[in-house]
């Protein structure tokens, strides 16, 4: 599904696109019973994280506003962007 997702360390896997980078926060439990994502960068990347979800077969969770990321909302993301562009004082990041 993601052939550039870099599993080097199969604890935290990586991906990165030219406008964002996700690291994936495995663990070392097995089963795993969660990820975490850390999501840099901008753009659209918010359909990346629901396509793993469903690779997965799970559900993503929006952690700035505890809600389930839905079939196209990108709400939280967007805001994310907005608040940080703010405090960087950037119309946008290039």
């Amino acid at each position: 599904m993601f052939p550039d997702l870099d599993l080097n360390d199969p604890t935290w896997g990586n991906l990165e696109d030219p406008d964002w980078s996700i690291e994936f926060n495995i663990g070392r439990e097995d089963p795993v019973e969660s990820i975490m994502l850390h999501v840099r960068g901008g753009g659209d990347v918010v359909e990346v994280i629901q396509r793993a979800a469903r690779a997965l077969g799970c559900r993503a969770l929006d952690g700035s506003s505890g809600e389930f990321i839905e079939d196209g909302g990108a709400d939280g993301w967007a805001d994310f962007q907005a608040y940080r562009d703010s405090v960087l004082g950037q119309g946008g990041v290039s």
